[in-house]
């Protein structure tokens, strides 16, 4: 389930649940409305999972690896 994915995500990453659905959907309501129970369609949901993939992948990439740190 959706739900259960984006609920692991915000606490994985401190972040409420309005700022995820404006940044992810441009809905600050969106993850509210799932924990009542609405139930997106399957774009959405793709949608929602390669933004949450993508937003990991940029963190990833901005963390300082031992070469780069030393460079500074």
């Amino acid at each position: 389930m959706l739900i259960r994915k984006v609920e692991k995500f915000l606490r994985r990453h401190d972040m409420p649940a309005t700022k995820f659905g404006r940044l992810a959907i441009g809905d600050p309501r969106f993850v509210l409305d799932l924990r009542m129970g609405r139930i997106p369609r399957h774009a959405t949901e793709l949608k929602i999972e390669g933004w949450m993939q993508e937003f990991e992948t940029a963190l990833i990439s901005e963390v300082p690896t031992k070469e780069t740190a030393r460079a500074a």
